[in-house]
């Protein structure tokens, strides 16, 4: 069958070695997942790895020349191809723990994983190809410069492991940027013990002045009169790790410094 032409709008970059995609769905490990769902299985570089999981896999495609082309040459997997959006699919309908993994559009990437805490309750693990950039900026630990909101909200809930990377000839078309494997494993203990959506707006706050302290870059929060006690508001956000984040939200809950 004639091969997909890669359609720029969707930022397909289809990956051309089997031993790579056969790698990266040996990647992911979990003995609970219950669903695997592919994002973006295009002409089913991954899918052919995937078919024959006993995990429940369903294919969630947006491209309707992917989907007829993966209709022809894995005729198994008809009826568990969904042709939509993967960020307008509900998780509720599938079984869960469930599974993500893909080649992801790397337009789209940061959005997906937004999607991922989003619904961490029911996602278990993440295997996924991202711009090395974003990659980098998932699995950073704190005080390096790729460390930021990525950073901070995805390690909250997942243990990060950054996989291996590869440079764009393993790719068609190549991209401009070198790419990463990554894997996602959730956290056993969810709680965050704060008010996680203050939580979350406080590492977005801070990180949009990252090169300011903490003192000046929250000052809309309700901050404590005796700030200057704790050394917390003195540092910027690129060195704080998620407990230090946790503490701070539960410091500006409070509107009080804690005895140490």
């Amino acid at each position: 069958m004639k091969r997909i032409k890669p359609k720029k709008y969707l930022g397909q970059h289809f990956l051309k070695d089997s031993n790579i995609s056969k790698k990266i769905v040996e990647s992911l490990i979990s003995k609970k997942l219950k669903s695997i769902l592919e994002i973006g299985p295009g002409m089913g570089i991954l899918t052919q790895y995937l078919i024959n999981k006993k995990t429940e896999t369903f294919f969630i495609e947006i491209d309707k020349d992917s989907i007829m082309y993966l209709n022809k040459m894995y005729p198994k997997i008809k009826n568990s191809i969904i042709h939509d959006d993967f960020l307008k699919v509900s998780l509720d309908q599938f079984k869960t723990p469930i599974g993500l993994i893909g080649n992801f559009p790397y337009n789209i990437s940061s959005q997906i994983l937004f999607k991922l805490i989003e619904n961490r309750k029911n996602v278990e693990e993440l295997v996924g190809m991202f711009q090395l950039e974003v990659a980098n900026r998932v699995c950073a630990s704190p005080g390096s410069k790729t460390y930021g909101i990525l950073s901070v909200l995805v390690q909250a809930f997942y243990v990060t492991e950054f996989l291996f990377d590869l440079n764009p000839s393993h790719f068609n078309p190549p991209p401009k940027v070198n790419s990463g494997v990554i894997r996602l494993t959730k956290k056993d203990d969810q709680d965050l013990d704060c008010d996680e959506k203050l939580f979350f707006k406080i590492v977005k706050t801070s990180f949009q002045q990252r090169r300011k302290t903490l003192r000046n870059s929250l000052k809309t929060f309700n901050l404590p009169v005796n700030i200057k006690e704790d050394v917390i508001f003195e540092k910027r956000p690129e060195t704080l790790s998620v407990d230090d984040f946790i503490l701070l939200t539960n410091i500006i809950a409070d509107g009080t410094i804690p005895a140490y």
